[in-house]
């Protein structure tokens, strides 16, 4: 399945196709997002937790997006991740710890990301640009870990969003100031040289 979407993505992005060809892919993610919508329409005030999916159970990231989750699941929000290892697992068991909800949004990858078993419900995508959709289109608040490039790409994206108005300004927390505090230096510099305005500073 994995790999059916993987080149159906990689063709896509070759170029233009025949028609039907495109038409043929622009239904497949139509399915995905409806997929996507009858998985997680129901869950309630819920916060998402992005981060590495390469960080163990002893790395102090990984017992503080935990604690974290635990803490917000307390406070009887759910927690949505990626639904993979990692930060992704820690902020799933973290909501378990609570006995709160727990749900991810899975990506199926050639090298098969299997999903973490601290989840009361998840759904699996061929498609990045649909996850971080219906990742973003239920949460409250986003919390960012240190990640890679992908916990970047959905940081910044969503800030994109919201500085040029297309989703409502909300919290976007970002956590671990020492991992991130090149990105913060390189925000200032944005600033200082008027790429970005000040006012984009507090987003």
């Amino acid at each position: 399945m994995s790999n059916i979407f993987f080149k159906e993505e990689q063709k896509f992005l070759e170029g233009p196709r025949a028609r039907w060809k495109e038409l043929k892919y622009v239904g497949g993610v139509v399915m995905q997002f409806l997929k996507g919508f009858r998985s997680l329409h129901f869950i309630g005030p819920c916060v998402t937790v992005f981060g590495s999916a390469r960080f163990d159970e002893n790395h102090q990231y990984f017992k503080m997006a935990r604690e974290v989750s635990k803490q917000l699941a307390e406070l009887k929000f759910a927690i949505m991740t990626g639904g993979g290892p990692g930060i992704m697992e820690a902020a799933n068991r973290g909501a378990k710890d609570a006995n709160g909800l727990s749900l991810g949004c899975n990506i199926v990858l050639p090298h098969e990301q299997s999903h973490n078993p601290y989840m009361d419900r998840f759904v699996t995508l061929g498609y990045f640009f649909v996850r971080k959709e219906l990742l973003r289109k239920y949460s409250f608040a986003f919390i960012i870990f240190p990640g890679g490039f992908g916990t970047l790409d959905e940081f910044f994206e969503t800030v994109t969003l919201i500085q040029t108005g297309k989703i409502e300004r909300f919290p976007i927390v970002v956590m671990g100031r020492e991992f991130h505090k090149h990105i913060e230096e390189h925000i200032a510099l944005m600033a200082a040289q008027r790429t970005i305005s000040e006012e984009d500073l507090h987003l």
